[in-house]
């Protein structure tokens, strides 16, 4: 239960997304799989059902209206808290007093940081019912290794952590557990009293090796976007409404010219029978052309589909068709498979690549289909629309 239903929240979760960033520019705006760094840390924790709230603490007015639009409260974090030698506890703590500062004194509190994309709700979960339950008083989140490592020792290389005279396989090698940085669930009495994220009973919350990345570069930044689409899981898009391309995802991105100059392009029979089952359940499409082509207005016919060709900036032409059908952004999908489709899917909640996609969009892309364009990729959007459509009803 959230903020809304409950008056007294027992578990708080503070976020600290300061604006300033050296490595990366604004790195909480960031996106991965189609959505913000400072979106994705939101959306995961009010999935935890025993968290009750969110808090996001900043010094930047953009991230502040991002942190609302995806749920959370925001507390303004002062100049002296948000440089680049301020710690994250000290912005948690900032945070509770000024929630305490409303009434609001939190039984648990929990760090977690926006810049480690693929948190597991339950993972979370199960930390946050650890300390609530009284079996542990801190609890961080850790992965594990089964690395070999060492240290330099003036010039000398030290084993750490195993014997370098004996060097087991790893399924007989016990792992050690390194630290990701997801999320730190800590007894708000305790953090209080130490000042410091780790004291009385601290325990580890294991997680996946694979999914524990934490972004500190653009590189890191790279490689969240290229792992997007095989860790966070989508098999619907819970839309009210979609816009697709029409070249590369209704058609396989190749023509046919016959000797007068005429092109031809092929259509899978069953995207038409998938726009059919949106356009029965009432969900808008439009499809998005820059190339301005009789086969386009006349498949868009035949769908009976709206449709805008020649159209050089997509992401205009998007804004004023949300603006018309007063739709919100965040509730539409936009199915692209080229570059020129990237500012559109800027501006949308649920950006889908086609398999075949270029990487570019790929990487920007919240959910990247198992259909490549012209084989059936409209008709799987329209499949995962619905399937979310069944799942709310």
């Amino acid at each position: 239960m959230h903020e809304s239903g409950r008056s007294a929240p027992r578990t708080v979760v503070v976020v600290p997304a300061r604006g300033g960033s050296q490595g990366v520019p604004l790195k909480n705006l960031r996106r991965v799989g189609g959505r913000s760094l400072l979106a994705r840390a939101v959306t995961t924790s009010l999935a935890a059902p025993s968290v009750d709230l969110v808090v996001v603490s900043t010094d930047h007015a953009q991230i502040a209206e991002e942190a609302r639009l995806s749920g959370a409260r925001v507390v303004h974090r002062p100049a002296d808290l948000a440089g680049d030698t301020a710690t994250s506890e000290s912005a948690v703590l900032h945070a509770l007093d000024a929630l305490a500062a409303d009434g609001i004194v939190p039984e648990v509190t929990v760090l977690v940081q926006a810049t480690s994309p693929f948190i597991d709700p339950a993972a979370l979960e199960r930390a946050v019912r650890r300390v609530l339950d009284g079996h542990d008083d801190a609890v961080l989140a850790a992965a594990p290794t089964h690395a070999f490592t060492w240290r330099d020792d003036a010039g000398r290389a030290v084993a750490v952590g195993h014997d370098a005279s004996h060097r087991p396989r790893r399924q007989d090698r016990e792992p050690l557990y390194r630290e990701t940085g997801d999320f730190y669930v800590m007894r708000t009495a305790g953090l209080r009293e130490a000042g410091h994220r780790f004291f009385g009973r601290t325990a580890l919350e294991i997680v996946a090796e694979e999914a524990a990345v934490e972004i500190d570069s653009l590189l890191d930044l790279a490689v969240a976007q290229a792992l997007a689409a095989h860790v966070d899981a989508a098999g619907t898009l819970d839309v009210d409404a979609v816009v697709t391309d029409f070249d590369g995802v209704h058609t396989d991105d190749h023509a046919l010219v016959d000797g007068s100059g005429r092109e031809f392009v092929r259509v899978h029979r069953g995207d038409g029978l998938g726009v059919g089952h949106l356009r029965d359940a009432g969900i808008p499409l439009l499809i998005l052309s820059k190339e301005r082509d009789a086969a386009v207005g006349a498949r868009a016919h035949k769908l009976g589909v709206e449709v805008q060709q020649g159209v050089d900036d997509k992401a205009s032409a998007l804004r004023v068709w949300l603006r018309q059908n007063r739709l919100d952004p965040r509730r539409v999908a936009y199915v692209g498979n080229d570059i020129n489709d990237l500012p559109a899917m800027e501006l949308v909640g649920w950006p889908v690549a086609v398999a075949d996609a270029r990487p570019e969009v790929l990487a920007a892309a919240r959910v990247v289909l198992a259909s490549s364009g012209g084989h059936g990729a409209v008709r799987e959007v329209a499949d995962r629309v619905l399937r979310a459509r069944g799942s709310r009803s």
